[in-house]
């Protein structure tokens, strides 16, 4: 854990009834949040209780969410917050945002309030360094004016969201936290670079003139410093920290 963890179980506390609250002031009690989408197990407090159990409600009380562990998979809520930062919302079987956008054109929820009895929702995914990823989901059962409702309240309850995922992840981390990052060289971030493009140790070395034993060089202390083991994740984590850009 984290240090200072009672302290920071605190805050994760805090937030998870703030999370609650907002929802149900503004027509959208039901709440479900997940701090890491790659995690099939449910987001949990201090004594590995979920949270769906005791603090936040769900639509679907005889339906416990946080047992289906292809939920992160199977949800198109879920799956739509895997591209897309920004906080959007759900009506009239369809997703939406504060902008016209087509990253949210190609999910598929017609039929949503017929298979799950949601009428409306809010969605707020929540992008951490590294490639963690969580969301926060606030439902209504009952339709209601949701475009209002997030024009007015969206900011809020993303920064919010953003909040609890990364509090809840900082407490749950079983790795030693530190805030300070290593700086990587001109020449490993060069060879990182050329990895996540598909490139061979061989093909680097060519492309930058080294030797292909000073590329394996440069990649294994980019991976040191990134704490991690192996190619492909020093790449994940490297892009995931901004050391290689997306295109």
């Amino acid at each position: 854990m984290g240090l200072d963890s009672e302290q920071g179980w605190q805050t994760v506390e805090a937030l998870v009834d703030a999370v609650a609250d907002v929802g149900a002031a503004n027509g959208l009690p039901f709440v479900a949040a997940q701090s890491d989408l790659g995690d099939p197990g449910p987001m949990s407090d201090a004594h590995g209780q979920p949270y769906g159990e005791q603090r936040l409600r769900w639509i679907d009380e005889a339906s416990p969410y946080w047992r289906n562990r292809r939920l992160a998979l199977d949800a198109q809520f879920l799956n739509a917050a895997r591209v897309t930062a920004e906080p959007f919302f759900y009506t009239g079987g369809k997703l939406a945002s504060w902008r016209p956008t087509a990253l949210l054109d190609g999910f598929d929820c017609h039929n949503v309030t017929e298979a799950t009895g949601i009428a409306a929702a809010i969605i707020a995914p929540a992008h951490l360094p590294r490639g963690r990823l969580g969301a926060v989901v606030w439902v209504a059962r009952h339709p209601i004016d949701v475009r209002a409702v997030f024009a007015a309240e969206a900011e809020r309850w993303q920064a919010l969201a953003l909040k609890l995922v990364a509090a809840h992840a900082e407490v749950t981390t079983k790795r030693p936290l530190t805030g300070k990052l290593k700086t990587l060289s001109r020449r490993e971030v060069q060879c990182l670079r050329w990895a996540a493009a598909g490139k061979t140790d061989g093909e680097i070395g060519i492309i930058l003139g080294l030797s292909v034993s000073t590329v394996r060089f440069h990649l294994r202390n980019a991976a040191t410093k990134l704490g991690t083991t192996g190619r492909a994740q020093a790449i994940q984590t490297a892009a995931g920290l901004g050391f290689v850009g997306a295109r």
